[in-house]
């Protein structure tokens, strides 16, 4: 569908010192093709996919885009004979009739609408799921973290109770660089962990509280990623473990809550930051339900390798998910969420580098992988299941590398790295930006825990080390703030809405740059025989010691 005409010259790709070979925007140009990408992008956020939701019938004209792509560039399945590996998955549709979350409280009832005040489902697998007269905890972060000496559900009870939660961790309310990792988020202040503990601890209700800053996004997020059909693996106990009621309940609510029970969030928040908090138990009672709709599918992560010519077991894996949000039909007028920097870019771009590898001459010595995954939006789940049953060896894959969500700023002298300081991958990447005149900048955001929010961090913790970038702001030719500017526009006007549409006014020259960059870490990688390790202090160092181990090496 796509040319595939791209020269490269070899010693310009792995060895910037020759002084006869191009430059780094050269090769970009000579191996990133600015109109190819633009057309895979363009298609692939088109209304023809209707927003590539899992189960759609978007999803099947996503997953037969990627294999016909993978086909004509010679690419071979990964899954034995085939490109897809079958990922079990569970749909869960709250009816938006049936779904409710209420406090008694002083004498009242405090009713909250879908949506706009609150938004509930539930993991377990069944038809109806509620809880009654349930009594209303504040627990702080909802933390349970041994090594920093902090247990939010100390000396408590949780059985039959609701657990109204903070969002994020301590460290970013006091940006105190000594609790936890200071404003940068741990693990322990995504929601998805705040759930997890909130079950463990026997809570049959768990409520977060949202606040755009420490979330780092804003409601709209919620509500548009909750108030549709929710997809999760199909285990065997149905998930019966988790709480009967999981949700969230905007600020303005939880503070008239709290006023009508006789607190003050802000004070309860200040005190939830110390170390030593006990849980606060409030004079209310929740009353909460969803009625499901349940269906049972199967979604495809979508693979294929390129094999390497000396070392064809050892692997460097590039990422990208391929779903969105689909359709939303009740919305009215522009019902489908196109997906287009989040993430068909993404989803573009490895296609982008597997034409630059196909054009190396001679091709590496590692196999590569191109591993498009699904239902990232839900949860990573695809990525979480590739993780539990890899296509290829976890032990000999050398990195992952993944591409999420490059945003047409326009090119930059900067590029940020989320999770900075995490691996060496990042040693490779610092010399590949300096041939662009580039530097290497931290997350900018590094309350917003990006690291655990998109599929690497499921090759992460099981020892891959990882690289995950977003584009520089600090532009070239434009004015101070404009890069961050252009970046907070889209996050607060496009991010999960329908309109995160493909635009011909997009400037992609800053995302080619960045996909020449990530091309170019990946072939030094696959092209050499060292191992990447994360850096000694990193949080998942000993996973990798472990797998290294098994490799006998």
């Amino acid at each position: 569908m796509f040319h595939k005409g791209f020269s490269t010259i070899l010693c310009g790709v792995l060895v910037a010192s020759c002084a006869t070979q191009p430059t780094s925007q050269q090769r970009a140009a000579a191996q990133i093709n600015e109109s190819v990408y633009r057309a895979l992008v363009a298609e692939l956020a088109s209304d023809a996919f209707e927003g590539r939701a899992p189960g759609s019938p978007g999803e099947a004209r996503t997953v037969e885009f990627l294999e016909r792509e993978f086909q004509e560039l010679g690419l071979r399945p990964a899954n034995g004979a085939s490109f897809r590996q079958e990922v079990p998955l569970v749909e869960i549709t709250a009816v938006p009739a049936d779904a409710r979350l209420a406090f008694q409280v002083a004498g009242q009832r405090l009713d909250l609408a879908l949506a706009d005040d609150m938004v509930v489902g539930t993991r377990r697998v069944q038809p109806a799921s509620s809880v009654a007269d349930s009594d209303v905890v504040f627990v702080g972060y909802g933390i349970v973290a041994p090594e920093y000496g902090w247990n939010d559900y100390e000396g408590l009870d949780m059985r039959g109770k609701t657990a109204l939660i903070l969002v994020n961790d301590p460290g970013f309310a006091t940006e105190d660089p000594e609790l936890f990792r200071g404003r940068a988020m741990t693990y322990y202040g995504r929601w998805t962990y705040k759930f997890e503990e909130a079950a463990r601890q026997g809570a049959a209700a768990a409520i977060i509280i949202h606040d755009t800053a420490p979330a780092a996004y804003p409601w709209a997020v919620v509500r548009n990623g909750w108030t549709g059909p929710q997809f999760y693996l199909e285990r065997a106990d149905g998930n019966a473990g988790r709480s009967a009621i999981e949700g969230w309940i905007t600020l303005d609510r939880t503070r008239e809550l709290m006023a009508l029970a006789g607190q003050d969030l802000d004070a309860l928040s200040l005190a939830a930051r110390q170390r030593g908090f006990r849980p606060v138990p409030l004079a209310a009672k929740a009353d909460a339900g969803v009625r499901n709709l349940i269906r049972r599918a199967k979604s495809p992560n979508v693979a294929a390798v390129m094999p390497g010519t000396t070392r064809p077991d050892e692997y460097v894996i590039y990422v990208a998910h391929w779903d969105h949000l689909g359709r939303a039909l009740a919305l009215g007028g522009d019902t489908i969420f196109n997906g287009a920097q989040d993430n068909a870019t993404g989803v573009a771009g490895i296609l982008a580098i597997a034409r630059a590898f196909r054009s190396l001459a001679p091709p590496p010595e590692r196999s590569i992988l191109f591993l498009s995954v699904t239902a990232e939006e839900s949860g990573l789940i695809g990525s979480e299941f590739y993780a539990a049953n890899p296509l290829v060896p976890l032990e000999t894959t050398a990195a992952v590398i993944n591409i999420d969500s490059l945003a047409p700023l326009g090119r930059a002298r900067d590029l940020q790295v989320i999770g900075f300081g995490a691996s060496e991958l990042e040693d490779l990447l610092r010399e590949a930006a300096a041939a662009q005149g580039r530097v290497l900048a931290p997350d900018s955001s590094p309350e917003a825990g990006y690291f655990y929010r998109s599929d690497h961090v499921n090759l992460a913790k099981v020892g891959v080390p990882a690289l995950y970038i977003k584009s520089g702001t600090e532009l070239r030719g434009q004015p101070a703030g404009e890069g961050q500017r252009r970046a907070d526009a889209y996050f607060n006007s496009d991010y999960h809405k329908q309109t995160d549409d493909y635009r011909e006014d997009w400037d992609v020259s800053g995302s080619i740059e960045d996909l020449t960059l990530l091309f170019e870490v990946g072939a030094r990688v696959a092209s050499g025989g060292t191992w990447p390790n994360w850096y000694p202090d990193n949080e998942f160092r000993a996973a990798r010691d472990q797998s290294a181990a098994q490799r006998g090496r």
